[in-house]
Formats: structure tokens, sequence, C-alpha cells
């Protein structure tokens, strides 16, 4: 069966010399420039002086299935203007590496979606080999733009619930993808990422939206002075989701200590496993949430009363639109709700300015959730990630990576 050596190549600047098809292994091509001269990259000039072949393999696309190895003669010529010595370029393969730049952007787009072992494993690579290849491309892509970021995002995720590990996750929220992962939430280690930044990126950006923690309000008012900081939407919720879960704890367990067998069991069957159909957006509720909700209305006013104020908060950020009538109704809010959500609202009197803050641009660090999910997913995914230094680098690559092969 005669193959379509050139559909195999696709390198219109080669020609092939020879083809070998190797039962059960690979196909190795063998080729070469197809012009017999070359320009003097120091003087310009332009010979056909071969001074010696050089011979080398490397590895390819795959092809159907197959390993494709490329024997590839770089040819080294003579220039007799300066008398020196040099190698032909080949654009399709970076200098001293043992593949194709097209294999190292596929391979990088496999590990994308699996691990670095197994990447290697079914490409016939080793594992240092795919991470070379990795480490190759983010370096291309981690000069990301900071000259347009104007909104910044600076939240922070544990990878692993439970165990006090957090990174740091820095966001442009105008393209809601991650710029930065730092190792740590330490204000010392955010720091100096920003620093690094420089002073012109820092002084053009105009908001910041942070979760209510001081040292990152005080970071932001150090080195961002032209922005304003607005505290994230979703973790002053969570501040009110946290004050209604606390207080149906504290019914359950007062339940727990009731003499009336009967009554004891009715408010406990309906405070079980109740949680999210108390926090959780009322219009977002299945049909079982719904009538658990219900339940626990009917056996605890208090909740009740709590659940609805904790809706009417949610409104005020869902769907006021002006931002004299947001903060007219987050006042009226405050003032009736003082005494089921003391904590929540001794918070937002703290951070009041930088709560309301989101009524003038609605700006949110939200989507770091979503990102949040898929570092998770990339790190369950990582075997052969063996630092935080290859983690990022796989995580920055996921949302920056772009096919650009030549």
């Amino acid at each position: 069966m005669k193959f379509p050596v050139e559909q195999i190549l696709n390198l219109t600047d080669m020609k092939v010399l020879d083809f070998q098809e190797i039962e059960g292994e690979e196909i190795i091509i063998t080729i070469e420039k197809g012009v017999n001269y070359s320009t003097c990259p120091s003087c310009g000039k332009t010979t056909h002086s071969i001074h010696q072949n050089h011979w080398r393999m490397i590895h390819d696309l795959p092809w159907n299935k197959k390993p494709v190895l490329l024997k590839i003669n770089r040819r080294q010529f003579k220039c007799h203007k300066c008398e020196k010595v040099f190698s032909e370029k080949l654009d399709f393969v970076d200098k001293s590496k043992g593949y194709t730049k097209r294999l190292a952007m596929d391979i990088v787009q496999q590990v994308l979606n699996s691990n670095i072992h197994s990447v290697a494993k079914r490409n016939g690579l080793s594992d240092e080999e795919v991470e070379s290849m990795l480490k190759k491309q983010v370096s291309q892509i981690l000069n990301i733009n900071l000259s347009q970021v104007r909104k910044l995002g600076i939240d922070e995720i544990a990878l692993v619930k439970g165990q006090g590990s957090y990174l740091a996750v820095l966001v442009d929220l105008d393209t809601h993808k991650p710029i930065e992962l730092v190792q740590s939430r330490r204000i010392e280690d955010i720091r100096e990422v920003l620093v690094s930044w420089g002073v012109e990126v820092l002084n053009q950006i105009e908001e910041v939206s942070i979760d209510l923690w001081s040292p990152y309000k005080s970071l932001v008012e150090e080195l961002m002075p032209n922005a304003n900081i607005t505290a994230d939407r979703f973790h002053v919720m969570k501040q009110v989701n946290d004050e209604l879960d606390t207080m149906r704890k504290t019914e359950k367990k007062a339940a727990m200590s009731l003499d009336n067998k009967s009554e004891k069991e009715r408010i406990l069957e309906a405070l079980n496993k109740s949680k999210y159909s108390l926090i959780k957006n009322e219009d977002s509720l299945n049909e079982k949430q719904k009538e658990k909700l219900k339940s626990v209305q009917d056996v605890s006013p208090n909740l009740a009363k709590m659940h609805a104020f904790k809706e009417q908060f949610r409104d005020i950020f869902e769907t006021t639109k002006s931002w004299g009538d947001s903060i007219i109704k987050l006042l009226d809010w405050m003032y009736d709700a003082l005494s089921y959500f003391p904590k929540s609202i001794g918070t937002i009197v703290r951070w009041f300015g930088e709560i309301v803050g989101y009524f003038d641009g609605r700006t949110t660090s939200g989507i770091v959730e979503g990102i949040n999910n898929k570092l998770k997913l990339i790190k369950r995914l990582g075997y052969g990630f063996r630092n935080f230094s290859n983690f990022r680098l796989r995580s920055l690559l996921n949302w920056h990576f772009t096919i650009n092969t030549p």
C-alpha cells in the first residue's frame, strides 16, 4: 500500500528522501530542506557552500496511531563572505530539542485533559520531556498582557478541604481569567507578586474586588492607590448564610433537649438535612428542597423570619438598579434585621464603604468559584506535577493556551 508521505509530513519546505514503515513499531521519514542554499545569520549573505551534513532523529506527530520519527539532515553551511559556519534554520523544531514544535503543542493540549505521566507513556516520551514541553509553552504565554488589567479580583481557594492549605488567585475580572496563582495567601507572598508587575500596571488598576479580610484591603491601599476597593458580594452573602445556618444548628441543638418526644421528633425531622434548603437561593430550589424549606418554616418561626430576611438581602444585590435606592434598601434591611443578624450587620457596618461600592460598577469576583472548581479538577488530574511551580504552569495553560503552530 502506498502511503501519502507528503500528507503525513505536511512540511512544505522539506523534501522526503526516504520513507520506512517498521511493522508494529514506527514510521521513519528521512527529510532535508528542499533548497540547497541558506542565509548567513551574521552577515545576511546567501551561500550554497555546504560545510557538512548533520543527521538527527526527532519525534513528530503520530500518523494513524503510529509513532513518527523524522530523520533530518540539518546541514551546516559556510559563509564565504564572513567565513563563519552555521546550521540552517528549521522553523518546525527548536534547537537541541528531540521533538517538533507541533508535537509539543499537541502534547500540551493532551496534558490539559490528562496528566504528565499518562501522556508521556501514551506518546513514548519520558515524563521529563513532557514537562519540558509544558515549560517551553508556558514561557511563551506567561507574558500575560497586564497592561489591559483594570479590574482585579483577589481571592483564595483551598484545593484540599479541611487541610488549611490555601492558594491566592489573582483574576482579571474583565476577561474572567486567572492571571497569577500564589502558593499561599500570606500577604508577603501576594505583595511580592504584585510588586513584580511594576508601578505602571498597579497604578492603572481602577477596581479591586476582595473578600472581607482587612489585610487584603491594606495591601490594595498600599500598592494600588487609584483603585476603588469593592467587597465581593458573594462573600458578604456568605456572612448572612453562615449566621442563618448557625441559628439552624442552635435550634436543632435546643430541640435535642426537649422532653416532649413527639415534638422533639417533629422539629428534628424538619431541621435535619435542611441547610441547603435554607441558604440556597429560594428561586433555585427543586421540589424536594422547597418541601424541606416549608417544613422548617412550619416548626421554626425564627428560621422562617431569618430566611425571609436572607432573601430580601439577596434581592437588594440582585434586582435594585439605582445606586441610591440600593443604599437606602440596605440601610432599611440592617435596621429591620438587626436582632436576627447582629454578627453579619456588624461586619456590614465595618465594611460599609466597600460593600456599597458594589452598586457603582457591580463588580464581583464570583467567577472565582468556577475557577476554583477547575483548579481542583486539575489537581486531581495532576499526577506528574511534582511541585507547585508545575501545578501553576498547568493551571495557567488551561486558560491561556492557544494553538499557534508554525
